[in-house]
């Protein structure tokens, strides 16, 4: 007799156990097992509780439940705790028992109006897999008040199946989920290197990322002049682009994960990590993670993603999170080469226009105003509207020379092939400014760069002669083995950090061209205080480049 049953068992097993490979859907695998236990065994009713160490039970599948535990959608088998979910939690629940007194059960028998069908006792067992736990499965008959330990074993291997078929299907859940998401990080870094505007790509940038994974604000920083500044904010409803500086000394978790170098998630943030950045303009948030952005093992800005919900990024893997950011670094490291790329196309093209322009027009200009000087000489005396003629033709001949000399100078200034710095001088002084030079190094600078940092500072100098009210500049040029760095002062009338927030085209213009060399740009000011204007660019990336 015991062989028959022992063959039945193991047919039941089998068939449980080849049902429960074949699925992968948490709900119906649940229920369908709970289906298959009660057809090959004599009990009549079947539960499981998925139970989360942050939660309360949770009845994840039942069968046969009479309407005293089904009422108001299975309301007792949900919520407060009982002595099996309760001694599982302790771990002290490790193998199937007999519960003779269920708390759940007395409470539907007490409170609910419907039948118990005759259920008082039940069965429970864990649910495992290895060192991981799941759950319960309980099973239960009418009029049942004890199970024998064969039963309590069948019911013990049929956890143990159920414990294995529910790890399997987290890992698939989480490969699935793990598939999609870096399915869509594919398809933002293609939207974000399609972006060809480098001015544009923070913006952009936050923008796709919320749309692809529904993340309600989005916030970029760069780190520049000893501080995070905010580049675009996505706040879930417009997309919005600042400077605002966020101090790195207090700067919640945005400071932390720059400082840490590291992934920072917070699941229900305190005040304190909150006020550095919604004084800034950031919304409240309850939940949040910052991305490292990182060149190599160094941070230089932060991903920043927030939400009023608790835990909202609890579950995202850190390896998608840090593919975020490497991505992210990725794509304005690419469009800074090919910003640089453009440059070098663009100063080609000016060098080309100055040399024509020398070669053709200036020369045409200046045979005309040697032709009017001669026949000036020749026909002058003879008709005075000739000579008057003749005079004016001369002199805007030599207007036009000069206009001339000055556009060639700006296409492709003459003495810059004699160094920046000479260059520099020479430009300030046509401007009738005093130009104090001063360098340091001799390392010899690539072409681009050294184009780059002509232009920067061409635009530093015109900001003097036009809003410092000085007419003094203070240049100074360092060239090291790591990077070259370009400092103009000047001792004017300054200007208040607020009027940084509007900044001018020409700053603009400034930062952009030193980010676009992968370098920064950083302006220090008061009003009524000197004014220094400073673009540092890392030779090894741009050589690199």
């Amino acid at each position: 007799m015991s062989r028959e049953i022992r063959a039945d068992e193991l047919a039941a097993l089998k068939e449980i156990a080849e049902m429960l490979n074949s699925m992968n859907d948490m709900n119906v695998m649940l229920n369908a097992v709970l289906v298959k236990l009660l057809e090959v065994t004599s009990f009549t009713t079947g539960w499981i509780f998925l139970l989360d160490e942050h939660s309360d039970s949770i009845c994840a599948a039942a069968q046969n439940l009479p309407s005293a535990l089904a009422e108001n959608d299975n309301a007792a088998m949900c919520g407060e705790g009982c002595w099996c979910t309760e001694s599982y939690r302790q771990n002290k629940l490790n193998r199937a028992v007999n519960i003779i007194e269920c708390s759940r059960i007395v409470y539907a028998a007490e409170y609910n109006a419907g039948d118990k069908g005759g259920l008082t006792h039940h069965a429970t067992v864990p649910l495992k897999a290895g060192a991981e736990s799941f759950g319960l499965l309980n099973a239960a008959q009418a009029g049942k008040e004890f199970f024998s330990k064969e039963e309590l074993a069948l019911l013990q291997a049929v956890a143990y199946q159920i414990g294995t078929a529910i790890k399997r299907i987290r890992l698939y859940q989480v490969q699935e989920r793990n598939a999609l998401l870096y399915a869509k990080l594919g398809e933002v870094i293609t939207r974000i290197h399609a972006v060809q505007d480098i001015s544009q790509l923070p913006l952009k940038a936050v923008e796709h990322i919320s749309a692809a994974f529904d993340w309600p604000q989005i916030a970029l920083f760069v780190y520049e002049q000893d501080r995070l500044s905010l580049r675009a904010y996505y706040d879930g409803q417009q997309t919005r682009e600042g400077w605002q500086q966020l101090d790195c000394g207090n700067g919640g978790v945005v400071a932390d994960a720059f400082h840490q170098n590291r992934l920072v998630v917070v699941a229900d943030s305190k005040e304190e990590a909150v006020v550095p950045l919604t004084a800034k303009g950031l919304r409240a948030f309850t939940s949040a993670a910052a991305i490292p952005l990182r060149r190599g093992s160094c941070p230089y800005g932060v991903l920043f993603i927030s939400s009023r919900d608790n835990g909202q990024f609890d579950h995202y893997p850190e390896e998608f999170m840090y593919a975020l950011g490497e991505h992210l670094t990725l794509s304005i490291d690419n469009l800074r080469v090919i910003e640089q790329r453009r440059e070098l196309a663009r100063m080609e093209e000016r060098i080309r226009m100055a040399r024509d322009l020398h070669d053709s027009v200036m020369q045409k200009i200046f045979s005309m105003s040697f032709i009017a000087k001669g026949a000036e000489k020749i026909l002058g005396g003879k008709d005075p509207i000739v000579e008057r003629s003749l005079q004016e033709m001369a002199s805007l001949s030599q207007e036009t020379l000069g206009e001339m000399r000055t556009l060639i100078w700006q296409l492709h200034p003459a003495g810059l092939e004699n160094g920046l710095l000479p260059a520099l001088k020479q430009y300030g002084e046509r401007m009738n400014l005093i130009v104090h030079a001063e360098a340091e190094g001799l390392k010899e600078l690539p072409r681009a760069l050294e184009e780059g940092l002509w232009r920067i500072g061409q635009e530093g100098l015109n900001n003097i002669r036009k809003h410092a009210d000085a007419n003094a500049a203070y240049i100074r040029l360092v060239k090291s083995e790591r990077e070259v760095t370009l400092e103009i002062e000047d001792h004017g009338r300054g200007f208040s950090p607020k009027q940084l927030l509007g900044q001018t085209m020409g700053m603009l213009s400034m930062r952009e061209r030193a980010e676009a060399l992968g370098g920064e740009f950083i302006i220090h000011s008061e009003m009524g205080q000197r004014t220094v204007i400073r673009a540092s660019i890392p030779l090894a990336a741009e050589e690199g480049g």
